[in-house]
């Protein structure tokens, strides 16, 4: 199974994560302007941490609702009101998000808290080598990803209202913290000697701290943003759990993890032609990213590398430990943590050959 057929669409909603449909019709006619039921409700087979779902409308209107999942939760994680709002806070800077209806924090509603935002019409791309297209049209799609994570970049988190949303100064410090501990103490997930080693090295190798702060989505790829649905064109970026105030070189370095990675993992590209696909060499990636924000060079590059593979294995360690506790909210969670060792093997070896 593939990855196109494991995430697209939906399906049934699992027996664990039903609720009672009267509650959230409820809510949604005194939240969502011009609602009217009854909804049917469906569940998209991606996503590892929040259960998504889509709300149907007999008048032909969609919604989309992301909610915490039930049971047991590490503390911190799954914080679905930072997602509204900072999704809110684009959207008003005309930044292509789907627009939030609303956040719902009573418990009482569905269970767990959860925000509603508008469906999105468009094309999702699930694999970086971008299959199908032009060379033209390639070429364009990733123009098209990069101005906008350099859109993204480019807000003052002050200016739009995002300045308490995370700390502006020691963001990789912080993060390579708070990915060690979680997946020290998943207890659930046990360890790997690969993973030992590589919080062990990141400690030891930090950079000095870059004192740039931007707001940073922290999964940016292809597949976590909508495409319109004829040009090369992002109306939509989603899934924004990770993100926070940071420093933005991290984030585009992790966006620039699919050069790194294997084809047919993550979204990967290396071992591809690259010039006959029609897209850029990461170099060229780089520069366009600099050009459109005003930088020189992107600093401590190598060491971001393997920070943002340890903290990508480190997310599936969470999964693999959710798997261990029963409430994975993806129908193809143990698929992508049989990917855990390579990838942690894969941040090790950047770490050996990494050039500090």
């Amino acid at each position: 199974m593939d990855r196109t057929e494991a995430n697209s669409g939906t399906r049934d909603v699992s027996e664990r994560l039903r609720f009672d449909l009267a509650p959230l019709e409820d809510w949604m006619a005194e939240h969502v302007e011009g609602f009217e039921g009854p909804l049917s409700v469906s569940q998209f087979k991606g996503g590892q941490s929040n259960p998504t779902y889509r709300l149907d409308t007999p008048s032909g209107r969609s919604f989309v609702l992301r909610r915490k999942p039930p049971g047991k939760l590490l503390p911190g994680a799954h914080a679905i009101d930072r997602e509204a709002r900072v999704m809110a806070a684009l959207g008003r800077q005309a930044f292509p998000v789907p627009h939030v209806h609303g956040l719902c924090e009573d418990e009482n509603v569905i269970g767990t808290p959860f925000f509603v935002m508008d469906m999105v019409d468009g094309r999702i791309v699930w694999e970086a080598s971008f299959p199908g297209l032009s060379r033209e049209a390639r070429a364009a799609h990733f123009d098209a990803m990069n101005a906008t994570i350099a859109q993204l970049h480019s807000y003052d988190p002050d200016k739009i209202g995002l300045g308490d949303y995370g700390r502006a100064s020691g963001f990789v410090e912080r993060q390579v913290a708070r990915w060690s501990k979680q997946y020290v103490q998943d207890n659930d997930a046990g360890r790997l000697p690969q993973m030992d080693a590589l919080v062990d090295w990141l400690q030891k190798h930090l950079p000095a701290d870059s004192g740039d702060a931007r707001v940073v989505h922290g999964d940016f790829r292809c597949d976590n943003m909508i495409f319109a649905p004829a040009e090369p064109r992002v109306i939509a970026v989603l899934d924004w759990e990770l993100s926070t105030v940071g420093d933005p070189t991290a984030d585009f370095v992790y966006h620039l993890l699919m050069y790194r990675m294997p084809a047919g993992i993550f979204t990967g590209l290396a071992g591809l032609d690259l010039t006959a696909l029609g897209i850029p060499s990461e170099e060229d990636y780089v520069t366009a990213y600099c050009r459109r924000t005003g930088r020189d060079q992107l600093p401590h590059v190598d060491y971001l590398m393997v920070f943002v593979m340890f903290r990508l294995a480190a997310i599936l360690h969470g999964i693999k430990g959710r798997l261990a506790r029963g409430n994975a909210s993806s129908a193809h969670a143990a698929q992508m943590v049989g990917q855990l060792e390579l990838l942690a093997d894969l941040a090790l070896t950047q770490a050996q050959a990494a050039q500090l």
